[in-house]
């Protein structure tokens, strides 16, 4: 059975004295979590969280990370140099990255290979705009979006990393896919990689990142193939996101 994993995605939000904060309420309430947790924090505060999280039950990663391992690219930040600082996870290919960076499907490959390569675990982030699924192209664009992660991963890689699903057009919207409308895709994304390996499949978690609170946690959560959350404005609320926590156990 597949373990639950809730990730919070702060964003480009935070401060000193308020991550401490939050991050102190996290992890008290945490005491008897059954589900792996982590916090993706902007850049500059990951010392912070390697500081504050070291030894306890909550994880920390990067929202993003660059494809290349070294060299002149101003402004980008090596897998390697997550690593140093204790990261596990690294985002790649959030909708908010394709749409505002430009990022391709083919880049957002590359990135979840170089955090592969450091040892870190990558986040693939598929979704559909809202104009794409009224047309009827959800399973065609999120599918383009996984074929270029299975094209470049051999079957091992692919066994290592976490998929999230985060329809667009309910990011920091208020709007939620359904339960069923979110396991529909979920399904479809597990059968793609079962298509490549059955076991790799099998053991993949795959997360909801939509607009999920505590309200809608448990319904969501209890879907066959929702293996937990990719949390935004919750995430920042300590008690919400335990709440949310609470749900996947």
């Amino acid at each position: 059975m597949r373990r639950k994993l809730v990730i919070g995605n702060w964003k480009m939000n935070g401060s000193r004295t308020g991550n401490t904060v939050l991050l102190s309420g996290i992890v008290a309430g945490l005491a008897s979590a059954k589900a792996d947790c982590a916090v993706c924090a902007p850049a500059p505060y990951l010392a912070q969280c390697q500081a504050e999280l070291t030894g306890t039950p909550l994880a920390w990663g990067a929202q993003d990370v660059s494809a290349h391992a070294s060299g002149a690219y101003t402004g980008e930040v090596a897998a390697s140099m997550l690593q140093d600082f204790g990261c596990r996870y690294a985002l790649v290919g959030h909708s908010e990255r394709r749409a505002y960076h430009g990022e391709s499907n083919a880049v957002v490959a590359q990135k979840a290979q170089a955090a592969l390569a450091a040892g870190l675990i990558p986040v693939v982030c598929v979704g559909e705009t809202l104009a794409e699924r009224e047309a009827g192209q959800t399973g065609a664009v999120v599918g383009a979006q996984l074929q270029a992660v299975l094209d470049l991963l051999d079957n091992a890689a692919l066994a290592k990393i976490v998929l999230a699903y985060e329809p667009v057009w309910a990011i920091g919207t208020g709007k939620t896919a359904t339960p069923a409308m979110a396991q529909e895709v979920h399904a479809l994304l597990r059968q793609q990689v079962a298509e490549r390996s059955a076991e790799a499949a099998s053991g993949m978690q795959i997360l909801y990142g939509g607009s999920m609170k505590p309200e809608n946690a448990g319904e969501l959560l209890a879907q066959a193939d929702i293996d937990g959350g990719l949390i935004g404005g919750a995430a920042l609320k300590a008690a919400d996101f335990l709440a949310i926590i609470r749900a996947a156990e």
